[in-house]
């Protein structure tokens, strides 16, 4: 995939492009790479590698965790910090293969005292804030954005 016009490389966590490229290892069963190096394996579900609605799950858990993270953790560290995603794959004749259901929930803990009593006040408001503007990932799928998707032209091929 080509660089977008006017959008900036970062291949961080800071506005503008994104790539991740994805390389088949066996039948079924495949390697994402970002452009830090970082590598995950994905699979069809047959061994213990990540399906991809379970690195969508993940990746929704992941961007609000970040988020909420950032700003209880101004106020406490937490003593424990889980988060939990849930959905029910779905297929309709009008829909096709799609999740429905989704369900993040924010298990937290933090210690006793001031700062904690701060941290807990502000938790609600986080996981609000997360959900309604700051996860990328999750206001993605809320607000359905189109996906393109295209073979590419390569040599040798009547594609």
């Amino acid at each position: 995939m080509a660089q977008q016009d006017g959008a900036e490389a970062t291949g961080g966590t800071g506005t503008g492009y994104r790539e991740v490229t994805l390389t088949r290892t066996s039948l079924g069963h495949y390697t994402a790479r970002n452009a830090r190096g970082g590598e995950i394996r994905l699979a069809a579900g047959d061994d213990d590698s990540f399906t991809p609605v379970e690195l969508l799950l993940a990746a929704i858990a992941g961007c609000s965790a970040v988020d909420v993270d950032h700003i209880t953790s101004r106020r406490a560290e937490p003593e424990a910090f889980d988060v939990q995603v849930s959905g029910v794959k779905a297929s309709t004749p009008e829909s096709g293969n799609h999740m429905s259901d989704l369900e993040v929930t924010f298990t937290l803990r933090f210690p006793e005292g001031e700062d904690g009593d701060r941290a807990r006040a502000a938790l609600p408001r986080a996981v609000e804030q997360s959900r309604d503007r700051l996860c990328t990932v999750s206001r993605t799928v809320q607000l359905g954005t189109p996906i393109t998707m295209r073979a590419a032209d390569l040599p040798g091929t009547d594609g």
